[in-house]
């Protein structure tokens, strides 16, 4: 299993107060959720729902620190939300499907804390993934739209391995080639906290993901934590 994972030095620079936590997870086995995981996601839905108590996601401090992380790189925060705003918006209005396992509880995870998380297949993985700003030119699988382009804005926040891009935009979407398949058997997750309003869910969700992953049959789960403060 891949374990390259790193941030830029202009990165760390330009966004102090970022941290952020990589869950991995080695001898995993993925397929439809089960009715546990099933029920364990709409709790989550439920929960998000009533910590919002009826704001727009982007009005709860954790996510509108990411709309200003979003601004700061050029992106109408309107438009384009982080992947936990994205999701806590289709908690209200009540459509957030399961995909699988493996996706299901980093989304759950995602709602009980409002913060972004996301889970891509390590076996796919080609060479070392960081976190840098784009040049432009990378091979990228993400469209904007679905018959838009998928080249990343030059400076945007990406992260992307030898090959090209795995998620634009820092943690809006992810590509298909590194997606959580079936297949996979060795998984890493990012957690993202864009200041000090989510450090402390940071490491709540940290915590929970690793014990829902421990629990999952002859799977190996290990920790790293990204800190600029």
């Amino acid at each position: 299993m891949n374990t390259e994972i790193s941030i830029a030095p202009e990165v760390t620079a330009q966004y102090p107060a970022y941290r952020a936590t990589v869950v991995l997870a080695h001898g995993l086995r993925n397929g439809p959720s089960g009715p546990e995981t099933v029920d364990y996601l709409a709790d989550a839905v439920a929960t998000a729902v009533k910590t919002l108590d009826g704001r727009k996601p982007g009005e709860h401090p954790q996510l509108a620190a990411w709309r200003r992380i979003y601004q700061s790189f050029g992106v109408k925060p309107s438009r384009f939300y982080c992947s936990a705003e994205a999701l806590a918006r289709r908690a209200q209005s009540g459509q957030v499907p399961s995909i699988n396992e493996l996706v299901d509880l980093y989304n759950a995870v995602s709602l009980r804390h409002l913060l972004p998380a996301g889970g891509e297949d390590a076996g796919a993985l080609q060479g070392e993934l960081v976190l840098r700003f784009a040049t432009g030119d990378e091979p990228c699988d993400i469209p904007e739209r679905p018959d838009g382009p998928t080249a990343p804005a030059i400076g945007e926040p990406v992260w992307a391995d030898d090959a090209g891009v795995t998620c634009r935009r820092w943690n809006w979407r992810q590509g298909r080639r590194t997606a959580l398949t079936d297949q996979t058997t060795d998984a890493f997750f990012l957690l993202d906290a864009a200041d000090e309003s989510s450090y402390e869910p940071l490491a709540d969700a940290t915590a929970e993901l690793t014990d829902l992953l421990t629990r999952r049959p002859g799977a190996t789960v290990t920790t790293r934590s990204f800190s600029n403060v």
